[in-house]
């Protein structure tokens, strides 16, 4: 028998319509410190899908995201960062949303309910044998991301998959499943609280750690960021400055010259 989804399970609090302002916040903020707790105890699984996430970047794979609502909107947004960020090119890191860019602002109706949609969707993208799948889903029972990872693990793909349910149907159609049990949503079954944000932290840790480890990072600094605003040119001047310990000018020059943090530091050493 199926275990009770712990995502739907009743709040821990009731009457919330008669509570103050600060009442609300208040308990909100006392379930949101859970949230990085119940991360932690999943950090060996984040571990090992990490790990196969880079050994399969390193053989030309690339990273797919999966989901719906709430879960598919995370991984768009963490894919969607990736370039900017660390400067790698738009279909290094995919995110994909059941019913496509315009559930981002929109619900979908029955976007997420067909088991067949994600596979077609990833195909628009030639999904290989060198890429790996995460399905992101906050209940773990959502059709569109089941049935996405399940062919791809049919045909040889590594899969793994985010969600806040132990033992969940798409915990086990998974090679690494990461499952962040964060208990009841203050609001009852709303996930876009607790679970959305346990989703967020572990991609946060996917993405950044997978790159870190692709050589996407110099020291601490985005060596790699798109200078695409004012701040982060100003932010790529003062890395340069403070690594080849020059002036603002200097620095200033040798981006405009070679057009990023990287190509400077390669070409000027201290």
């Amino acid at each position: 028998m199926e275990n009770k989804p712990t995502t739907e399970s009743s709040s821990n609090y009731d009457h919330l319509e008669q509570m103050s302002t600060r009442e609300l916040l208040s308990n909100i903020n006392k379930e949101d410190i859970t949230v990085p707790l119940a991360v932690e105890k999943q950090l060996p699984a984040i571990e090992t899908l990490v790990d196969v996430i880079v050994e399969k970047m390193k053989e030309g794979g690339r990273l797919f995201y999966i989901g719906a609502g709430t879960s598919g909107r995370l991984g768009v947004l963490d894919a969607s960062e990736c370039p900017p960020t660390f400067g790698v090119s738009e279909d290094w890191v995919i995110g994909l949303i059941a019913g496509g860019d315009f559930a981002l602002r929109n619900a979908v109706e029955n976007a997420e309910d067909d088991p067949e949609q994600a596979w077609k969707d990833l195909q628009k993208f030639k999904i290989g044998s060198k890429d790996v799948l995460v399905g992101i889903a906050a209940s773990g029972t959502t059709p569109y991301v089941i049935g996405g990872v399940k062919k791809a693990r049919e045909l040889g793909l590594a899969t793994g998959c985010i969600t806040c349910n132990e033992g969940s149907p798409l915990g086990t159609a998974v090679e690494f499943p990461v499952e962040v049990v964060v208990g009841p949503e203050f609001v009852t079954g709303s996930t876009r609280m607790k679970a959305g944000t346990a989703q967020k932290l572990v991609l946060n840790m996917i993405s950044t750690s997978s790159l870190i480890k692709m050589g996407r990072v110099k020291g601490n600094k985005m060596v790699d960021m798109q200078l695409s605003n004012k701040k982060l040119v100003n932010r790529g001047i003062k890395m340069i400055m403070e690594e080849l310990e020059i002036d603002e000018i200097q620095a200033g020059k040798l981006l405009k010259k070679y057009k990023s943090v990287r190509s400077v530091l390669q070409n000027f050493k201290k």
